[in-house]
């Protein structure tokens, strides 16, 4: 409900004409984070009233920015058309330090379709989804669960690689609640259009976008549920993460948990 409530805002808030009076008399700015909505209106506007007046006073004559409209979702049944509609899409600050739009691939109607969080840096360069390290751990657990990676449709919630400079290196920045509504309507193009048995929310990005902000991996994982968006759905930890563990015993373990969920996802598919 967040995302949808920031999608809706996204498309009502006219940010050319903010009355910060107006806001700060319907809630204290000190109240402004613990709004998800806060994110979409742009800082500096918000702390510098007299700038926003200053622009309200120009003559109007000045041509319009529409580099961060979305490009429109087709109503298209066919995913090769909305994959080239995506490639242009603009609708949040990302796709100007990313490479290239990463959408998602595979068949459709399949068993499984997997919603990782965003393409990282080997990603962002090919332009394929899940075929950096995380990927390459994707694959062989799938493969121990008797899963075809060929056999499933491999996407992300979030289109666009985000990213940090450090040194010579691009790290990965977690994705936040408007990065993840702009792109939502992909996500559910790619649902209408791949009908997938069962969705598979690798990590706790894919699965908060389904079912809100309280949503944890460590307390669902492994269940069959149900949303709006999937009827049937199974959340797991995403690949990344067992990258990311202290020791090779620790490591092992989660592992093999990741491969009993996704074992559960192939048996709520059958």
């Amino acid at each position: 409900m967040e995302n949808l409530g920031c999608i809706y805002y996204t498309n009502i808030f006219d940010r050319d004409r903010v009355e910060v009076h107006a806001i700060q008399a319907e809630m204290s700015k000190k109240y402004w984070r613990n709004l998800s909505e806060a994110e979409l209106i742009p800082s500096p506007r918000l702390e510098t009233p007299a700038r926003v007046e200053t622009m309200m006073k120009k003559s109007g004559t000045e041509k319009v920015d529409d580099s961060r409209r979305p490009a429109p979702t087709p109503n298209t049944s066919s995913l090769t058309k909305l994959r080239e509609a995506a490639a242009c899409c603009t609708a949040c600050p990302l796709y100007k330090n990313a490479t290239q739009t990463v959408f998602g691939e595979g068949r459709k109607e399949p068993a499984l379709m997997l919603l990782g969080e965003q393409p990282g840096d080997q990603e962002d360069l090919a332009g394929k989804p899940f075929v950096g390290p995380a990927g390459q751990i994707l694959n062989r657990a799938l493969e121990e669960a008797g899963i075809d990676r060929n056999a499933v449709y491999v996407t992300n919630t979030v289109k666009h690689f985000k990213w940090e400079p450090r040194g010579k290196r691009r790290i990965h920045q977690k994705p936040n609640s408007r990065d993840i509504a702009a792109c939502r309507p992909w996500l559910e193009a790619e649902l209408r259009i791949v009908r997938p048995s069962v969705l598979v929310c690798l990590g706790s990005t894919a699965g908060q976008t389904l079912f809100g902000a309280r949503f944890r991996v460590t307390r669902e994982r492994g269940k069959v549920l149900g949303s709006e968006l999937a009827p049937r759905v199974v959340a797991t930890v995403h690949p990344s993460s067992l990258l990311r563990q202290l020791d090779e015993e620790s490591r092992e373990r989660e592992y093999k948990l990741f491969v009993q969920d996704l074992r559960v996802a192939l048996k709520a598919s059958s």
